[in-house]
């Protein structure tokens, strides 16, 4: 079996890596950057973030597992103290594969440039460079509403307890193929009106949103923030692809859920 293994880059995660990587290579398992089959992240979920981004062209080869150095994390469920049980259980046991629905978003451009296609592990946000943000939103092709505020977010149900649940989104079990759109402090008066709540799509629904004024935007597709201009719309939709984890033991959503926002 062929690995790879990506670090937060601070002195722990680095020696820890090290540490993994010697030990696997130990149990003639194969070092391989370019196409592994499985993927160690050492740090936290910014860190599988970074990891998922770099081999998003495998998503159906390549399996990631998460080791985290500070707090539990929602995708790094291993702590340091059990890297020798994880490092085992990598280079012996048939490990299980939980596959978890991603967000696909296509921006295109009014001077019919190519589309430009990511894919987003946990949320993609849209805001204004400057001034009130304006965007007319389709779902499924029909006009829904015309949205006036400080931005939108669409999230995953694996992304949903994130930036999602600080804008009082839903918590989505990842089992559910869905999107989930919500909110930035929506404008409502007797003149502007939004729904004022989140929206979960199901698999089969397009959201599509269009600029009404302003044709420049910041979008961000996880950790990244990108300057997108001329934008004629941006398209979000359930991806065919699916991010797949190694699951050596049992990891319930709910439990890291309970764990992460309301254990002491």
């Amino acid at each position: 079996m062929k690995f790879a293994v990506t670090s937060k880059g601070d002195s722990k995660s680095e020696n820890l890596v090290q540490i993994i990587k010697q030990y696997l290579l130990d149990f003639e398992l194969q070092y391989d950057e370019e196409e592994p089959d499985i993927v160690i992240s050492v740090g936290g979920d910014g860190t599988l973030l970074y990891a998922f981004h770099r081999y998003s062209n495998r998503l159906d080869k390549t399996a990631f597992v998460g080791m985290h150095t500070g707090h539990l994390g929602f995708y790094a469920d291993w702590t340091p103290a059990e890297l020798e049980k994880l490092v085992i259980a990598i280079a012996k046991t048939p490990y299980n594969i939980i596959e978890y629905p991603i967000l696909e978003v296509v921006v295109r451009y009014q001077n019919e440039e190519k589309e430009t296609r990511y894919l987003a592990l946990n949320e993609s946000t849209v805001k204004s460079i400057e001034g009130t943000f304006v965007m007319d939103v389709e779902m499924s092709g029909k006009h829904f509403e015309r949205f006036r505020g400080d931005g939108l977010c669409v999230s995953t149900p694996s992304g949903s307890t994130a930036y999602n649940k600080a804008l009082g989104g839903a918590i989505v079990h990842p089992s559910i193929e869905a999107i989930q759109l919500a909110e930035m402090a929506s404008i409502n008066n007797r003149v502007f009106r939004t729904v004022g709540s989140p929206l979960i799509l199901p698999k089969h629904h397009t959201c599509v949103l269009k600029p009404v004024n302003e044709p420049n935007f910041q979008i961000s597709i996880d950790h990244l923030n990108l300057l997108h201009k001329k934008v004629h719309s941006i398209q979000y939709r359930v991806a065919e692809e699916k991010v797949r984890f190694a699951r050596f033991r049992s990891f319930p959503f709910w439990k890291r859920v309970h764990d992460s926002f309301i254990s002491e």
